[in-house]
């Protein structure tokens, strides 16, 4: 079949898709921003679409020719206090365009959950279904609860809850039953029902073959890491906004991201028949197992996407003069020169963040992020996916990657909290006898606040952009030098 999968920059569909290459399916890759697909390793195998479910005319141009679509889209963000309208209009208008292009079928996967109690997300979700069944192209939702895999959401907040804190004094959620599901298996179960045949519409409740509270999961982590064993301490007095502060500062998530997901863990998400994943599957993977792969793919950098790939909204680009006639920009501008080639120069500057971090004071820069974590932002603990691959769209510590040209040009946009927009932009150009490095941090401040924002802050910009600069040259040069090979005379 010719397949859209829309997401397609996402967690689950950019694993999703070598799988259905795979099975010998043609993939068209729906985004709203086409460029954040160059640098995966399927990019030259799947026709790619630019779309958004909120653009009708796009989505339809994106659904024509296609025989069935994968639905992969939901708000994760609390901080949109409109999310649920959006969810809404996104829905309606992928149900009227898949019926305009007479699809055969639709596959949504949804969220596990039953009740009148469900958080206001699980609940969305659990509408969007609703919405994209009440068309008449047929429907397969599949509700999941935790998802397992390296980079995702479910499992950088364990992760990163278990190993930081021996000692948790945790909200009562740790107690809920959940029954956490393999990405393997997952993406096994969408690939089948999408070549499900049948005009009918189905809701499929699937989960992986241990029911577990959060704390069992959490013990059984400490366990698979090689982690003393955790004390856990269950209060009654953590709201889920307490919750969300708590988990923004400790783990990976943005405070936005965590607050949905913390609401939901509150709601028991447990399967009574399993019958469909057990059917399609065959032996489910394991909790302990899934841990276990996960962290090695962590361990051994081969993660393939993380729940950071995604974006709310695609971050932009650096607005040209024209764009800025009449505003206000702020720019601190240095430039050094190198004796390595712009190549070295460019893995010099490109591996930035993360672990390694950023050249000089990395104190200052993990101040700043946790600054940022502490009024709601991403913060630092997003690190970054592998420790010198940069690609296009990807989060990289408080930045998104807006541009790469491998060898030559990298530009980041800030996503942390600002009175105003920042972007940071490394250049690497030949020059005699080697490269030249252009390093530029530009800021459109908004108000006054902007303002004073940017003047406070640039005794550290001075402090740190030269040397950052200097130090990247050096790298460079250094790498150039462990590299070469002296031939004999």
């Amino acid at each position: 079949m010719r397949i859209l999968v829309t997401g397609a920059s996402g967690y689950i569909g950019g694993r999703l898709i070598p799988r259905l290459l795979a099975e010998g399916h043609q993939v068209r890759a729906m985004t709203r921003d086409p460029r954040r697909l160059e640098s995966d390793p399927w990019r030259s195998e799947v026709e790619v679409v630019r779309g958004d479910v909120l653009d009708r005319d796009s989505l339809e141009t994106a659904m024509s020719g296609c025989d069935a679509a994968f639905y992969l889209i939901h708000s994760m963000d609390d901080s949109d206090e409109d999310f649920q309208e959006r969810d809404r209009r996104a829905a309606q208008n992928f149900a009227d365009s898949a019926a305009a292009v007479d699809l055969s079928r639709i596959v949504y996967l949804g969220g596990l959950g039953e009740g009148s109690d469900l958080s206001e997300h699980l609940a969305s979700r659990q509408e969007v279904g609703e919405i994209l069944a009440s068309g008449p192209t047929p429907v397969t939702e599949l509700r999941a609860a935790v998802i397992i895999g390296s980079g995702s959401v479910s499992f950088e907040m364990l992760r990163y809850l278990t190993e930081v804190l021996p000692v948790m004094v945790t909200p009562k959620w740790v107690r809920t039953v959940c029954q956490p599901i393999a990405i393997a298996d997952v993406l096994r179960i969408l690939i089948h029902a999408i070549e499900e045949s049948g005009g009918g519409s189905w809701i499929r409740r699937i989960g992986g073959p241990d029911r577990l509270t959060y704390e069992q999961m959490m013990r059984i982590y400490a366990e698979v890491a090689g982690l003393p064993r955790r004390l856990i301490v269950p209060v009654p007095v953590l709201s889920p906004k307490l919750s969300s502060h708590w988990v923004g500062l400790v783990t990976p998530l943005p405070t936005g991201v965590a607050k949905p997901l913390v609401e939901s863990l509150r709601v028991e998400v447990s399967v009574e028949d399993n019958s469909y994943a057990e059917e399609v599957v065959g032996d489910l993977m394991g909790y302990r197992e899934a841990v276990t792969r996960a962290l090695d793919h962590a361990n051994s950098r081969d993660v393939a996407t993380r729940w950071s790939d995604t974006a709310e909204s695609p971050a932009r680009s650096l607005p040209g003069d024209p764009e800025w006639a009449g505003g206000s920009v702020l720019v601190d501008l240095q430039s050094t020169t190198s004796k390595a080639s712009p190549d070295d120069l460019f893995w010099a500057f490109a591996r930035i963040g993360g672990t390694f971090g950023y050249y000089t004071m990395n104190w200052a820069w993990a101040l700043r992020g946790l600054i940022d974590s502490l009024v709601g932002g991403v913060g630092l603990r997003r690190g970054r996916r592998h420790p010198e691959e940069i690609r296009q769209g990807e989060a990289l510590d408080f930045w998104r990657v807006v541009e790469v040209v491998p060898g030559r040009r990298l530009q980041l946009y800030a996503e942390m909290r600002l009175p105003g927009e920042a972007w940071l932009t490394f250049t690497a150009e030949p020059d005699e006898g080697g490269s030249r490095l252009e390093q530029k941090a530009v800021f459109v401040p908004r108000g006054l606040l902007g303002r004073l924002y940017w003047w406070a802050m640039l005794p550290f910009h001075v402090a740190i952009f030269r040397v950052m600069a200097e130090r990247i040259a050096r790298a460079a040069e250094t790498r150039r030098s462990e590299t070469s090979i002296e031939l004999p005379g």
